[in-house]
């Protein structure tokens, strides 16, 4: 039971809305497949290509040529038409998509590969060539999937910063000083850059003379996350870091952590890896 529970749950991711726009630059995205091609037969030279005793930058670069072509013309002839007919664009039908064009290329290749080797064409040896040129395809199709999720993550980033930035230019914060009456900080939100707890008390690091400085609060860090909470903008990336993700210039990293840039401050900030999925969630 639980497994048909988990069957159905993954079933259903496929059927959620295509989140990533389609590539407009459909002539240059074949241009960089047909290269990859002719970089993977002629330079690693698989499935028997280095016994070849003809040209091999020629025969490498035919078959580039061809899977360039295949690209753009089902792009062109086939995707088109399916996304002007097919709404909403969902997952299994990029999928399905991806598997046609696909097959489409792998015939392609495997007639110009008969003909060049005259070879006699045969339903066993069209298997295994469509074995590896799908073993080639899914390698090609996670570094575009990768490429298209980073693209989009940086996109979302760049709007909702851009969005909450304009939302948020006449609005301040004070970071009350729990020692010292009359020490507390007052700063434009959109000037913070980040809070670090130290041991008795927290360094706010933000823009003042268009020159990042830090200022030593007596406080704790969970008081200031408290004080924060009604500002979105305002996250906890490690339990010794508040940042504000408005100054956000570059996240670098995986699943085990991030170090991100704020603005013109030289120092990165850590995301520890029980922050990533918060990190993740907040800017998809």
């Amino acid at each position: 039971m639980y497994l048909c529970r988990k069957i159905l749950k993954d079933m259903s991711f496929l059927t959620r809305k295509y989140p990533f726009k389609q590539s407009e630059h459909w002539l240059r995205d074949s241009i960089i497949y047909g290269i990859v091609i002719w970089a993977i037969l002629y330079l690693l030279q698989p499935f028997g290509f280095s016994l070849y005793t003809g040209n091999k930058c020629l025969v490498a670069a035919i078959f580039g040529l061809i899977t360039s072509v295949c690209y753009a013309f089902y792009y062109w002839a086939v995707l088109r038409w399916l996304l002007r007919h097919v709404k909403p664009w969902r997952i299994w039908h990029d999928g399905c998509a991806v598997l046609g064009l696909i097959l489409f290329i792998a015939l392609c290749n495997f007639l110009m590969f008969s003909y060049i080797f005259e070879i006699p064409i045969t339903f066993s040896l069209f298997l295994a060539f469509l074995y590896w040129t799908l073993i080639i395809g899914v390698f090609i199709t996670i570094v575009s999937i990768g490429i298209e999720y980073n693209r989009f993550l940086r996109e979302k980033m760049e709007a909702l910063l851009s969005n909450t930035t304009e939302e948020q230019k006449d609005i301040s914060i004070t970071i009350h000083d729990t020692n010292v009456r009359g020490n507390d900080l007052t700063i434009p939100i959109n000037d913070l850059l980040y809070i670090e707890a130290q041991k008795n008390n927290i360094s706010v690091c933000h823009i003042k003379d268009e020159k990042p400085v830090c200022v030593e609060v007596h406080t704790t860090l969970s008081a200031v996350i408290d004080e924060l909470k009604d500002y979105e903008n305002i996250f906890q990336c490690h339990r010794s870091f508040v940042v504000n993700v408005n100054n956000i210039t570059s996240a670098r990293g995986n699943s085990n952590g991030y170090q991100l840039r704020l603005g013109k401050c030289p120092s990165s900030i850590p995301v520890s890896r029980q922050y990533v999925p918060k990190l993740k969630a907040f800017i998809a």
